[in-house]
């Protein structure tokens, strides 16, 4: 079953982001379903002498660079979708943006999560909260680790 309405796919720059980015753009066009790519930014703060603080970063832009995620996912695909930025933390931001629609799609890890874990924390967080049903893409050509910890190709 193929789901009919809205595909939201999360975007952050991250290769299994890249990926879902091209699994969901492929379900967009069998399924005639819109496309939209969501890229969350968050300020990061610091616990300082006053409470929480943004730290002074010369030249550092998150909502900028935010953007260039989303237009780097459009050229990607391939396909003509609608993009939103949105600011907050990401997995609340994604599930947010994930209302009505047919289906979530994630990659399975951003860039914070070590490279052997094999689900990230937004991840975690959107297949327990989400409105529609998630999928989880993993970057092209990651190997799985079976539960007796061999490894096996995707």
């Amino acid at each position: 079953m193929q789901p009919r309405g809205r595909i939201v796919v999360g975007v952050d720059g991250s290769a299994p982001a890249r990926a879902a980015v091209r699994w969901a753009a492929r379900l967009a066009r069998r399924t005639g379903g819109p496309l939209e790519a969501v890229a969350v930014w968050d300020f990061p703060c610091l616990f300082g002498e006053h409470g929480l603080v943004p730290p002074a970063l010369d030249g550092f832009e998150p909502e900028r660079r935010a953007a260039e995620i989303l237009d780097e996912a459009a050229a990607d695909c391939g396909l003509t979708l609608s993009r939103r930025l949105r600011a907050g933390p990401p997995g609340p931001a994604l599930v947010a943006a994930a209302a009505g629609a047919a289906l979530l799609v994630l990659g399975n890890r951003g860039h914070s999560t070590p490279p052997d874990a094999p689900l990230g924390t937004v991840a975690q967080y959107c297949l327990h909260h989400a409105p529609c049903p998630v999928a989880v893409v993993r970057a092209d050509g990651e190997r799985t680790a079976r539960a007796d910890g061999a490894r096996i190709s995707p």
